[in-house]
């Protein structure tokens, strides 16, 4: 069986890639932190290329591909810092392509927040409460989260709202509070579980592409940094820190694109797959992005060097959509459920 990329999907991410680095070098990352952490004329080149429509079906008008090919998309803005809201935008598609919000979300017009921090639902409908921080959530024009056992949109025009501080300068992140908000129902339980998963991989899939290109910084680093007359990429704990980091980008690349045709795939084992993709991507990508930082040294703690915005992102990334515990206790209630009902741990596809 080949669990590569197909060639369509491969020449997506090359093209992907070509786009980000013509278009998000690291001078343009650190330009767009200055601005408050958004590229807007990144974010209308990824609106023209369709990439907000990339899992949406024709029919709806997107380019009808699906959860892997969001995923190579999501690993190269992960690998770029891009400072754009594609992950929000891609994951709230998943659930208003059809409705009044579609055509505004794939032209980019509005953007979208998400979030996993279930609200109050009354019995007129509305919602209160407020959410983790949510990344973009001073931007976007709409919210979808969960509320009690459904999933709803909740209109932001008349929201108050204000980018908050935050050590991740490369995005936006904004406390949404809500009172009595109109909300409207867009799922059930099964809806707003596939939320949370989502949210999950695609996160998983930011942290992969921004730990293979820390790694790639830290080796480059090593092959020129010298000590004592030699690269330091010679020493024997050099060289075992950087094999290290090679182990987790590997192991991250298999779980993310494992989950990702899990989820497009809807198999039996889509929600576990998700959970296993984000613990071992919450941790792994803070201990790469760690990793790059002691093999830069003392450089690598200063603003010039640009280790630290990986680093930065992925403790962000790390906690969105819940961090590795907490899906570490998703993926034991789920199988401790399927070794109740007498089923095996790992359902065939």
């Amino acid at each position: 069986m080949d669990f590569d990329l197909s060639a369509d999907q491969a020449a997506l991410r090359d093209a992907a890639k070509a786009l980000l680095d013509d278009r998000c070098g690291m001078a343009a990352v650190r330009g767009a932190c200055d601005r408050g952490g958004f590229d807007a004329d990144l974010w209308a080149a990824m609106v023209e290329q369709g990439w907000t429509g990339v899992a949406v079906p024709e029919t709806l008008g997107g380019v009808g591909l699906g959860m892997v090919e969001a995923a190579v998309l999501l690993e190269q803005t992960g690998a770029h810092l891009a400072p754009v809201p594609l992950l929000q935008q891609l994951a709230a598609l998943a659930v208003l392509a059809g409705g009044p919000w579609g055509e505004r979300l794939l032209s980019g017009e509005t953007v979208a927040c998400v979030a996993r921090t279930p609200l109050r639902r009354a019995g007129d409908g509305s919602v209160s409460g407020r959410t983790e921080p949510v990344i973009y959530g001073a931007r976007a024009g709409v919210l979808v989260a969960p509320a009690g056992d459904e999933l709803v949109a909740v209109d932001l025009a008349g929201v108050a709202r204000s980018p908050e501080p935050a050590m991740d300068q490369t995005r936006e992140l904004a406390w949404i509070d809500l009172e009595d908000a109109p909300a409207v129902t867009v799922g059930g339980a099964p809806e707003a579980a596939a939320h949370l998963d989502r949210g999950a991989v695609f996160h998983s899939a930011e942290m992969l592409g921004a730990a293979e290109t820390v790694m790639n910084l830290a080796v480059e680093y090593a092959k020129v940094r010298e000590q004592f007359g030699r690269p330091i990429g010679s020493f024997q704990a050099v060289k075992h820190r950087c094999a290290d980091m090679l182990v987790d980008v590997e192991g991250m690349r298999s779980a993310v694109y494992h989950a990702a045709w899990a989820l497009g795939a809807a198999t039996a084992d889509a929600a576990a797959a998700a959970a296993t993709a984000k613990i071992w991507c919450s941790d792994a990508g803070v201990r790469v992005a760690e990793s790059a930082l002691q093999v830069h040294g003392g450089i690598g703690f200063t603003w010039e060097a640009d280790v630290h915005l990986f680093l930065k992102r992925a403790q962000l990334d790390q906690v969105s959509f819940g961090d590795a515990r907490h899906h570490r206790g998703r993926l034991a209630a789920i199988l401790r459920e399927r070794l109740a009902q007498g089923a095996s741990i790992w359902p065939d596809p």
